[in-house]
């Protein structure tokens, strides 16, 4: 700053010996002749400033005169030392400096010599940026003693539209201006990510003819002169879809959604005649003006008056063909670059078409849905990824804020299983499992998500995949659970996201970078059996999925829901609130009621191997036809699986299955791993429950009245598992013979699981026994009478856990029923267990055939005694005595029971049995 007005105080002297030098030079003392000398004096001096005063004042014939006379050799010396003097920063490393900023921000055809590039066609996909600016010539600094050229650059696409302004005899400066860019353009990028449309006002053809090869791949489009508002509807609708379609995760532009460009760019070129457009049409190039930047949409106008509220760059071109820009400003003069060679222009947009064309043609392969490098997206705002392509575009599905969950229609054969294989490769090929978790079911004997957790013959698993449920049936319960963990899950992270002061997980993502929270995708395949009937099941699953539904959206929680048929769902359906939030619709041939029918039956007349992407709630406009690769053909994801598997963290757990067809083993269950000997009360496990954790279900053996279980069905095989686990489970909890195991036996087709139970338990260490209908009788005798000399508060009765395995106890009833010398009958020995039995450590664990037979061997009306039951085989009805009116909509199944704890439940569980086969 000293420098600098040390400098104009030096040129202000200068100005004053300049002026006097003028007015001397003049040589004319009248007053006018000398006001005229001091006017054009501190003209030239003003322009001295500017760092141009030298070369005017030499232009001026009359001070050109004067400056010559020796006499003020001195103080034009002076002048020019001082010129040399303001511009030596910027000669010494000005030029230099600019250049390498233009290299830098504008690699490749944005700002090389055409010969480099010209002819060659584009690879980027705009996943590394985009260029910040294009060339357009090069310029000088207007007065400087030693011009220097260096490179200028404009702003586009992204950043900045452009106005292009010329006089009469520079238009055709303007129009080889205008062609460089586009070539420049359509170059850089991989043939078609960039989209040119041409307006020109005074004719129907014949602007930019070096560039019409692009025509013939869809790259370049005429438009009517007289038809200007087709065009700026087109591009309006354009702004309106991609803002509906593309920025759905809170993204501002199209700029800022990672990884490679969703859509193309739209270059309008708007050639007119330095006349204003008509009212309606200046009002709507304003509108697109000003959204167009953010959704991808470049406007170039030249010759064509406008004020608009959006960045612009406007390139002025003179009669000498030297331009300004706002870039750089009025003190650089601009050369722009010639006109690339005219015989090469045509060529290389032949040369793009072609290529464009070859990408259209050719069919895509799963792999081309991969990303270059694995797991580089952040799904802080959402997620988005490609499933198939339309004419060699990739159409992509986005999950996030503002679209949050997706419907997925298609038959039986249409490619349902293969979309979602294509979508779930897709997503899992982008996203770390710390940024994506999934959860994954199928319905209806489905095994199509098998493939994502381990099996016999493929060791491997999705990292992502955090539940995987498969065969699930009719166990319809397994889809509550799905949903109902989900929910739980949603008010965690609204939870923390309050203290955090949040609302959204991107919000709060931000707040606590060291908490895990990953967007969740739950994928529920041939769903409509989960609303399948009128029941408790379907009135849960509706409020659950309602609110997961409406509010998952801002805890990244989100719902894909595939089906055959999705017509006939009456609690789905019948709930807008739900059907709101399905904004993504995608149809697969000849899909019913996903898309918003009649308007839009897109879906009808869809070739085998295509699917209708809509992310605007299924009307027509929104509708993106893409043909989905073969995804699950032998080298497709079981490759990308293989080679995800590979690069999964170390501390990263395999995914919880749920199988319908399996029976769960009691040895592999992690409830039954945990499990210790310890002198607390002991728990037992009877089963595993249908839920996301695949716990187990649990009864607690406190020392208080009615802690006993009664197992009530038929079917041996299922009362030995239930049976068995209980037993079993008791034994790990107590060191060897601290407790004593007592099994009965009264039914020949139980006995060989009673038998196998006995030795099992001897095998751990504990002392067990095992009777048969010769000594029940003597069994529960001489249980009773220690129960009973306990109850009277005698001392030296033992109080060790004892533990009562009886099978088919109704099948010893007739026996029972005879009194002993003590007036009592073996009926009463049974009450007496069950009644004094939990308090002193002894508990009854029997299978009875049936619930009459249950309640014979209880007191009439009085069935606290049995805390906690199982039911198979046995209708809802006939199980109102024992537990809560909700077992009214108990139908059986094979190998699921009905479980209810009346100390722990309010309603009660469906529950598959354990084998218990496998040594303990």
């Amino acid at each position: 700053m000293i420098k600098r007005d040390e400098r104009r105080r030096r040129i202000e002297n200068s100005f004053e010996e300049f002026r006097t030098a003028v007015a001397a030079a003049l040589g004319n003392a009248s007053r006018e002749l000398r006001q005229l000398a001091d006017d054009r004096a501190r003209d030239m001096f003003e322009v001295m400033l500017r760092g141009e005063g030298v070369d005017r004042a030499l232009a001026d014939p009359v001070l050109a005169r004067a400056l010559r006379e020796e006499r003020f050799a001195p103080q034009l010396a002076r002048t020019l030392i001082d010129r040399v003097e303001a511009f030596r920063e910027w000669s010494e490393g000005g030029p230099a400096q600019l250049t390498a900023l233009v290299n830098a921000v504008a690699p490749g055809p944005a700002s090389w010599p055409p010969e480099a590039w010209l002819g060659r066609p584009g690879t980027a996909d705009g996943s590394d940026g985009v260029p910040e600016l294009w060339r357009i010539g090069t310029g000088v600094v207007r007065g400087a003693p030693e011009p220097q050229s260096f490179p200028v650059a404009v702003p586009l696409l992204d950043h900045s539209h452009l106005h292009v302004a010329s006089v009469p005899d520079s238009r055709t400066s303007a129009d080889g201006l205008v062609e460089n860019l586009l070539l420049r353009l359509v170059s850089y990028f991989q043939p078609g990510l960039v989209h040119v449309h041409v307006w020109d006002v005074n004719q129907l053809t014949g602007s930019l003819p070096g560039l019409y090869p692009l025509t013939r791949a869809g790259l370049l489009t005429v438009h009517d002169p007289a038809r200007l508002h087709e065009l700026l509807d087109e591009l309006s609708d354009h702004i309106r879809r991609v803002h509906t379609g593309v920025l759905v995760e809170g993204h501002q532009s199209v700029r800022a959604v990672g990884g490679r460009r969703t859509e193309p760019w739209r270059v309008a070129v708007l050639f007119g005649n330095r006349q204003a457009l008509r009212e309606e049409h200046q009002q709507q190039l304003q509108r697109v003006a000003r959204n167009g930047l953010a959704c991808g949409v470049q406007l170039i106008i030249v010759d064509i008056p406008v004020t608009v509220n959006s960045p612009i760059e406007t390139v002025s071109i003179a009669a000498d063909q030297t331009a300004t820009c706002t870039m750089t400003g009025r003190h650089v003069a601009v050369s722009l670059d010639a006109q690339f060679p005219q015989n090469q222009v045509p060529l290389a947009c032949a040369e793009i078409a072609k290529k464009r064309e070859e990408r259209r043609t050719r069919l895509s392969t799963f792999a081309d849905l991969l990303p270059e490098s694995l797991w580089r997206e952040s799904s802080a705002a959402g997620v988005v990824a490609p499933v198939g392509y339309d004419e060699g575009e990739p159409v992509h599905v986005a999950l996030g804020d503002t679209s949050p969950h997706a419907l997925i229609g298609g038959p039986s054969g249409s490619g349902k299983t293969n979309f979602l294989y294509a979508m779930l490769g897709s997503l899992a090929a982008r996203y770390h499992p710390d940024e994506l978790e999934l959860y994954l079911l199928d319905f209806k004997e489905g095994v199509s998500f098998a493939q994502f957790a381990p099996g016999r013959k493929d060791p491997t698993w999705l990292p992502h995949a955090r539940l995987v449920g498969v065969n699930v049936n009719t166990d319809r319960e397994f889809g509550v659970a799905l949903l109902r963990f989900l929910a739980d899950e949603m008010r965690r992270r609204a939870d923390a996201a309050k203290r955090h002061e949040v609302t959204k997980l991107e919000q709060l993502r931000e707040e606590d970078p060291d908490g895990h929270w990953p967007r969740i995708v739950a994928v529920v395949d041939e769903f409509q059996y989960l609303f399948g009937e009128r029941d408790q099941v379907t009135q849960q699953a509706t409020q659950l999925l309602e609110d997961v539904a409406r509010r998952g959206r801002s805890q990244g929680i989100h719902l894909v829901l595939s089906s055959q048929d999705v017509s006939g769902i009456e609690g789905f359906w019948g709930k807008s609130a739900i059907f709101e939030q399905f904004t993504v619709r995608i149809a697969l041939p000849k899909a019913r009621r996903v898309l918003a029918e009649p308007a839009n039956d897109a879906a009808v007349e869809l070739p085998r191997w295509h699917a209708v992407v809509n992310h605007e709630s299924g009307v027509r406009p929104g509708n993106e036809v893409a043909r989905i690769p073969d995804a699950t053909g032998r080298g497709t994801f079981d490759a990308l699986q293989a080679e995800l598997h590979g690069r999964r963290p170390a501390e990263l757990s395999e995914p919880i299955l749920f199988d319908g067809s399996r029976v769960p083993a009691l040895q592999a269950l992690p409830d039954f791993q945990a499990l210790r000997p310890s002198d607390g009360n002991p728990t037992v496990l009877l089963g595993q429950v249908i839920d996301v954790a695949g716990s187990a279900a649990k009864v607690r053996f406190a020392r208080t009245p009615g802690r006993n279980i009664a197992v009530i069905g038929s079917l041996p095989e299922d009362a030995a598992g239930v049976l068995g686990g209980a037993a079993l489970s008791l034994a790990r909890q107590h060191e060897p013979g601290q407790a004593e195991f007592s099994l009965a036996c009264m039914s020949e087709d139980a006995w060989p699981y009673a038998d196998r139970l006995c030795k099992q338990l001897c095998d751990a260490g504990h002392a067990a026994t095992l009777t048969g209908l010769d000594g029940i009788r003597a069994l529960l005798d001489r249980t009773a009478e220690r129960l009973t000399r306990s109850v009277k508060g005698e001392t030296g009765v033992p109080l060790s856990p004892h533990y009562l395995v009886v099978y088919a106890v109704d099948g010893a009833h007739t026996l029972l029923e005879h009194k002993n010398d003590a007036r009592m009958s073996g009926v009463d020995s049974l009450r007496t267990v069950l009644k004094h039995g939990p308090e002193n450590r002894t508990h009854l664990l029997g299978w009875w055939r049936g619930p009459q037979r249950l309640k014979n061997s209880l007191p009439p009306g009085v069935y606290d005694d049995i805390g906690a039951w199982m039911a198979f085989d046995v209708q809802g009805k006939e199980l109102l005595s024992f537990g809560p009116e909700q077992v009214m909509a108990w139908s059986p199944r094979p190998r699921r029971g009905l479980f209810f704890d009346r100390f722990e439940h309010s309603r009660p569980q469906v529950v598959i049995p354990f084998d218990t086969g496998e040594e303990s």
